[in-house]
């Protein structure tokens, strides 16, 4: 969740660390602070708030050095303060750190460190490693590397930290288990980060280090052991970020720009995976499983918050081609009610980061049980495609803004692409059919730009429902998942209260809370549902219900039973989530502009969530 970033070399680490910072504060944003090595020792400087506060609260102080390591926080063991913002100190003072991730253990190692004199500044559990870390370094006679390497032996939890000693100022120490770091390599210089994002303007070359892994490293020199002390080889990869992906371009927020990155990003999705005219999907990533795919029993999609709504528009997609029994679960609920798992089965595990906790852990699970995991990624060299047997990259670039768009929309291409590959592994779809589809496949990145041109109609609409308390979304079929996807990014950005429901329950309970007040977001597209909908939305209207209706170009019905309409462009059933999905991601952009909330970093999120 949290944001790390570290610096050793020849350059002023500040500017660096701080610029860095402001590019991972999508990872949490509750406070921030940085600690450097310099001529006159040790400086830290930590603020509640943004990484902005911080950089505001420095000025005029010493910021010269050129080691430094920077942390922006998503709170968990104690509440966003000036007092636990990182970096933290040991308890002598000369020794700091920055951490990714939560120590489960923390109370039982405080308690024992507060009977041997130690005393705390904060109430976090980062604190009380640091301070475990020099209880070690000072009693145990080792050097700094083997002192932090012995201490987390003895935690248990997730973690990325990075350590740094005021009498050793040639030298970091950082270590992951759970929590993603990635080590840039440079010339006499190495850059630390919770992802590339501030490592790409400075060098492509890049070191993801596994987990229970610990790295000394000096201007000069890297070496990387394991926590049982085993020396390793590093693997350097090239990154393959595009530093333009990771600014505005000129739109007022990363959500809004995202949005409008659709087109492109779900056109990479499909580039060298669609052949329209030959009717055939190729996935390289999961190929050495094709005649395995043929005689599974069942496929179990694990999955968290959007990308879980992603996972339900695939279950509707790979029974309806590939004839498969698909089940979507929650991960984190996944993990813990001892699921029946068999060799036969597949467990899909989608993730936009890659570092999703919850999620990593129902894969190890479902690993032990001896499922074949494939993996739905969109950072490469993430945790999550790691630790999967095989997978398909979503390659919608970075998403910066923390509620999910164009991810989303990768999630379901790539999903698309393996329901139809399964089918065509399992010969359960024709030629024909598959030619007809992929064809009208590729063409859905030009009908989603068309879908965009609707922002400014969205942008008057919004001004109606911006001080609304309220909103039911509804849909059924593959709609249903769009109408929980539109929910939950309303209340993610602008707080108003939002909840999807299929739209034939809503009957079933929701229809008691629909009034005069009571905005109800319909997809209404020409498909397989389409009576049943007008049937629900004659509902909604004789009870004073105020209906948004979604709804297919050149539809005449629905226009005359709702109060708005934005239409979209006629697409089969099965192309229904990726268009429906965008005029609900333009609502809620506006709504929360509208009503000034603060839409690429909304409260209490983070983008990765790499804590249980």
């Amino acid at each position: 969740m949290c944001g790390i970033v570290g610096y050793i070399g020849f350059r002023e680490a500040w500017p660096l660390v701080i610029k860095g910072l402001k590019r991972l504060e999508y990872r949490g944003y509750d406070s921030a602070g940085i600690a450097l090595i310099g001529d006159s020792g040790l400086n830290i400087y930590k603020k509640a708030g943004k990484v902005s506060e911080l950089e505001n609260f420095s000025v005029g102080k010493n910021l010269s050095g050129t080691i430094g390591i920077g942390h922006t926080r998503w709170a968990t063991h104690g509440a966003p303060s000036d007092r636990n913002s990182h970096p933290h100190t040991s308890n002598s003072g000369t020794l700091s750190i920055i951490h990714n991730g939560i120590i489960e253990n923390y109370a039982t190692l405080k308690e024992e460190l507060l009977k041997r004199g130690h005393f705390f500044n904060s109430d976090t559990d980062t604190e009380v490693l640091i301070h475990l870390i020099e209880e070690i370094y000072k009693n145990d006679d080792v050097d700094l590397l083997e002192a932090v390497r012995l201490a987390l032996n003895e935690v248990t939890g997730a973690y990325a930290i990075v350590v740094m000693d005021q009498n050793q100022p040639d030298q970091l120490i950082a270590a992951r288990k759970g929590s993603p770091m990635v080590i840039g390599v440079g010339e006499d210089e190495y850059f630390i980060a919770s992802d590339a994002t501030p490592i790409v303007e400075y060098t492509k070359n890049v070191i993801y280090l596994n987990d229970n892994e610990i790295a000394f490293v000096k201007r000069d020199e890297l070496l990387i052991k394991r926590l049982d002390n085993v020396v390793q080889t590093p693997y350097i990869q090239e990154l393959e970020i595009q530093l333009e992906l990771l600014e505005k371009g000129g739109f007022d927020h990363f959500m809004l720009k995202e949005i409008y990155e659709q087109p492109r990003s779900i056109r990479d999705c499909m580039r060298g995976r669609i052949y329209p005219n030959e009717g055939f999907v190729q996935l390289g990533g999961i190929k050495e499983y094709a005649e395995k795919l043929k005689n599974i029993d069942r496929i179990i999609i694990v999955a968290c918050g959007t990308s879980w709504h992603a996972g339900l528009v695939g279950e509707y997609l790979i029974e309806e081609y590939a004839r498969i029994p698909v089940e979507v679960e929650y991960a984190s609920e996944f993990r813990y009610r001892n699921p029946i798992i068999t060799e036969k089965d597949v467990v899909i595990a989608i993730s936009q980061s890659g570092e999703t906790a919850d999620t990593m852990a129902a894969i190890e699970m479902a690993k032990e049980k001896g499922a074949t995991i494939f993996g739905v990624c969109n950072v490469v060299g993430s945790s999550i495609p790691r630790l999967t047997h095989a997978g398909v990259y979503t390659h919608a670039g970075p998403e910066i803004g923390v509620a999910s768009t164009k991810a989303f929309t990768a999630q379901v291409t790539v999903l698309t692409l393996i329901a139809f590959y399964m089918a065509q592994q399992k010969g359960t779809i024709t030629k024909a059919k598959m030619v007809e589809l992929l064809t009208e496949l590729d063409l859905i990145p030009e009908k989603i730009q068309r879908a965009l041109e609707s922002n400014d109609l969205i942008k008057e609409i919004a001004a109606k429902f911006k001080d609304s308390r309220n909103c039911l979304f509804l849909g059924r079929g593959s709609g249903f998942p769009v109408a929980l996807e539109g929910a939950l990014k309303l209340k993610e950005i602008s707080y108003i209260h939002a909840e999807g429901y299929p739209a034939a329950e809503m009957k079933h309970g929701p229809i008691a809370l629909i009034d005069e007040e009571m905005p109800v977001v319909v997809i209404a597209t020409k498909n397989s549902s389409y009576e049943k909908v007008i049937s629900n939305i004659q509902e909604v209207k004789a009870r004073k219900g105020i209906v948004l209706a979604i709804v297919t170009e050149g539809d005449t019905e629905v226009k005359k039973m709702a109060d708005y309409v934005i239409e979209i462009p006629d697409a089969s059933e099965a192309f229904l989530p990726l268009l429906a999905t965008i005029p609900l991601q333009l609502l809620s952009y506006h709504i929360a502009v509208l009503r000034d909330c603060n839409v690429d970093q909304p409260r209490n999120l983070a983008k990765s969530v790499t804590v249980e």
